[in-house]
């Protein structure tokens, strides 16, 4: 399909800069049709759930992956982005072009990296010269919350959004981008939904950087995804795999979630269990496997997450969706509200 097909305007003070304060006081757009929405407030998540369903979230911790340092007192930013183990990653750099393999991206006396080699499209791979819960405390130190470019302030990273860019049930370190739909969520909300009965596990998959990158091919047949790691545990597979048993709703909370989840079932649905990577890109015309409804956020025009949801509940529902989302002034994007999809019925 042509990515131009996924192009819509969007007014830029729409665009959310920061969190609203309590999560749960978001806003969330149900989508249940091609012209069928109902606009709501997240806390009304309560009544469109049923006692059967089940809500698999995505526990990926973010780490400060975004470090300021310098190569021969050249300014350089990296984002970490993919860890290759033992203190190796990749990252990407900004600008790139003043880093080459063999230079030393210097932070302070005790945090130093070496870049191994230079990819493509700004793309490094770096070894510290730490590793494991040394390199953690190094990040913790140095480094800051690598939030997305589209958030513009003054301060780009505040300390608050060392609390507010995470999910109240982040556990799994290992992400440099939020979950983002996890966010609205919090702990008295959470509890509530369990007193109903509603059946809750948790998955991993570590959001990286090139969830961010733009698709910059004509047709999505020639965009690549980069492939991000992720965890299905031997219970959380078996509590999918009983709900849908047992005719109850598979509600994915974010498209983290629901590609883990469609990259780890095989063709009758069935989830296996396990650690592995996925460079799944989902777009029309894709066959959903496990998913009923996905909660999310509003995503950018041409992105990969507007295919994703596109996808899901079919495009001509998403771009009317997205109308309406902007005549109401929703709030787009990472710290923006949320929306509610259903399966397009085929």
């Amino acid at each position: 399909m042509r990515v131009d097909s996924f192009d819509f305007d969007l007014p830029a003070e729409l665009i959310a800069h920061e969190p609203v304060s309590p999560r749960d006081s978001s806003r969330l757009l149900e989508i249940s049709g091609e012209n069928n929405f109902s606009d709501r407030n997240f806390v009304d998540i309560l009544s469109l759930l049923q006692p059967k369903d089940l809500l698999v979230f995505n526990n990926t911790k973010v780490i400060p992956a975004r470090i300021s340092g310098s190569r021969r007192g050249a300014k350089v930013e990296i984002t970490l982005h993919k860890n290759l183990g033992t203190g190796k990653w990749r990252a990407f750099a900004k600008p790139a072009r003043k880093l080459n393999a063999g230079d030393i991206f210097f932070v302070a006396e005790d945090f130093q990296a070496e870049i191994l080699q230079k990819l493509e499209n700004g793309e490094i791979e770096l070894q510290f010269a730490v590793a494991g819960v040394e390199l953690d405390n190094k990040l913790l130190k140095y480094g800051s919350m690598p939030l997305p470019p589209y958030i513009k302030r003054k301060n780009s990273a505040a300390n608050s959004d060392n609390q507010t860019y995470q999910t109240v049930y982040a556990k799994e370190a290992g992400a440099v981008a939020a979950p983002t739909a996890g966010l609205h969520f919090t702990q008295v909300l959470l509890d509530k939904i369990s007193h109903m009965g509603v059946e809750m596990c948790f998955v991993t998959l570590h959001v990286g950087a090139g969830t961010f990158l733009p698709v910059k091919c004509d047709d999505t047949s020639d965009h690549i995804m980069h492939s991000e790691n992720f965890v299905i545990s031997e219970s959380a597979a078996a509590s999918i795999n009983k709900t849908r048993a047992n005719g109850g709703r598979i509600i994915a909370v974010g498209t983290t979630s629901l590609r883990a989840l469609e990259s780890s079932a095989d063709i009758s649905g069935i989830v296996k269990p396990g650690n592995s990577d996925t460079n799944l890109f989902i777009v029309p015309g894709y066959k959903f496997k496990v998913v009923d409804l996905l909660l999310t956020n509003f995503h950018l025009p041409r992105s990969t997450l507007f295919m994703l949801v596109s996808a899901f509940s079919g495009l001509r529902t998403m771009q009317n969706a997205y109308k309406h989302a902007i005549s109401k002034k929703y709030r787009f994007f990472s710290y923006g509200d949320a929306c509610l999809l259903h399966k397009e019925k085929i």
